[in-house]
């Protein structure tokens, strides 16, 4: 979960909106794309003169960017708009808000139930039509309630990408959209029906974008999108992700370009030649398989196999000898037998990812895994899931132990409190998701820089070192 506001200044203009003046609070919920929305929200808003704070109590307006993804994070989403709407004005306990917004995907999903089951929500803007917030948070302070708003405003078919966006993860490393939607369909993803198909961002407005965020200090861009492989496909009739990290790489200040969602089928020769061949694209790939079981392969609405996958793994070891690979997989989808499962974890025992996570199988209405026969018991996705990570743990350890004396570039994050330790990240580990990098040095590091790193120790996930005293980046 991501609170606003971000830790630098803003400077607002002055509008004679209702809302001009108020100090939000703005929280997001579930993956960095929901994130990115909730960024555009925010520097869209403050050129309202909304001022943001960080304490609840004290804000007037309250935003909860939701999401529905999967049955936990809707539980979070409904716990975390419960818990906030209890600052709400009325409620007497000292509060001070006037608003109560639910944008994002639990409200683009449950439109009026909602506006029905949470009362205390005065209005619900949906995925598409972020850009009107503003107009939502106008029309509660005008005495209005029950506002909903799930279509996309006029012109925003591609939301985004406005050039008033506000980061929230410090502003040396940042998220970009390349692309919205999917058209993937598999067959227990609820997101094409909350987001749509896949749109690309034109690659000229994501160049600039980057320019942009260069502008501010970003040296990380993180690609992300529903599916990143497939970028270009609809705009220009072929892939372009190759020459949109090209684009990218061309960019002073941006040194890493960090990959995520990449579609097994989809990564191509050219593809895999860039990461290869680009030095400030890390080699470091997120493919998220989800099984290895051609069976259940085929009924989760997957277009690929387990020799594909398999031979594709391969082959990045081989032209990339260095890649960390991380993928996700689910647990339990419905049919699978215990046949189906030893399938997938002996493939994880015998590939050992570099990073990997595991999600028991979430049963969401509207899609077709649900209608299928034989639903796992959920305490078999539980501990089918715990099985695995119990394995992955195992591999993790030994490879982190692997590194000693490798010699790492390290993205510094920042330095721990009270403790002349400084906190990094390798190529190998993305934000939030992955390990990190303990290291001590003579010299001092601001966060944003980059340092060169000898690796002397592993604890667990992470990893130990200090820096070299001959050099340093």
């Amino acid at each position: 979960m991501n609170s606003f506001p971000v830790s630098r200044s803003q400077t607002c203009e002055w509008r004679a909106d209702k809302a001009a003046g108020m100090k939000l609070f703005l929280t997001s919920l579930g993956c960095d794309k929901n994130l990115v929305d909730s960024e555009e929200m925010t520097g869209l808003l403050s050129e309202r003169g909304i001022t943001f704070t960080d304490q609840e109590s004290e804000a007037e307006v309250i935003i909860v960017n939701t999401c529905a993804f999967i049955g936990d994070a809707k539980e979070e989403s409904i716990q975390t708009i419960l818990s906030l709407a209890e600052y709400k004005t009325q409620a007497g306990n000292g509060g001070k808000c006037r608003a109560l917004i639910v944008c994002g995907c639990l409200g683009q999903r449950y439109q009026e139930e909602v506006l029905k089951e949470l009362p205390e929500v005065d209005a619900v803007v949906g995925t598409m039509a972020y850009p009107l917030v503003a107009s939502a948070i106008d029309r509660v302070l005008s005495g209005e309630k029950g506002i909903l708003i799930c279509e996309a405003a006029a012109g925003t078919k591609k939301p985004g990408l406005s050039g008033k966006r506000i980061l929230s993860t410090g502003g040396h490393y940042a998220f970009l959209k390349i692309a919205e939607g999917c058209d993937k369909r598999c067959t227990y993803c609820i997101i094409p029906y909350l987001r749509g198909g896949y749109r690309s961002y034109p690659m000229e407005e994501l160049v600039k974008e980057a320019e942009r965020l260069a502008e501010l200090g970003v040296k990380e861009l993180i690609l992300i999108a529903q599916e990143t492989t497939v970028y270009g496909l609809d705009l220009y009739g072929e892939k372009k992700l190759p020459a949109l990290l090209k684009e990218l790489a061309g960019i002073e200040g941006i040194r890493w370009l960090r990959l995520m969602y990449c579609y097994p089928e989809e990564i191509t020769e050219e593809l895999i030649d860039t990461i290869r061949t680009e030095p400030k694209v890390c080699h470091y790939l997120d493919i998220p398989i989800q099984h290895v079981s051609d069976r259940i392969l085929r009924n989760m609405g997957r277009k690929t196999d387990a020799s594909s996958i398999g031979s594709l793994i391969e082959r990045l070891r081989k032209e990339i000898p260095d890649i960390a690979i991380r993928t996700t997989l689910i647990t339990g989808f419905p049919g699978e037998t215990e046949e189906d499962f030893r399938t997938l974890y002996n493939f994880v025992d015998e590939t050992e990812f570099e990073r990997l996570g595991v999600f028991p199988y979430s049963e969401e209405e509207g899609t077709k895994a649900a209608e299928l026969a034989d639903q796992v018991p959920q305490e078999v996705r539980e501990s089918r899931r715990d099985e695995i990570m119990l394995l992955q743990q195992e591999i993790a350890f030994d490879r982190a132990k692997e590194q000693l004396g490798r010699r790492l570039t390290v993205f510094v994050e920042g330095k721990l409190a009270d403790e002349d330790v400084y906190v990094g990240r390798t190529y190998m580990d993305a934000p939030d998701v992955d390990g990190l990098l303990f290291f001590t040095s003579d010299r001092d590091y601001m966060s944003g820089d980059f340092a060169r790193v000898v690796v002397t120790g592993a604890k667990d996930y992470d990893l130990i070192g200090e820096t070299e005293h001959e050099s340093s980046e």
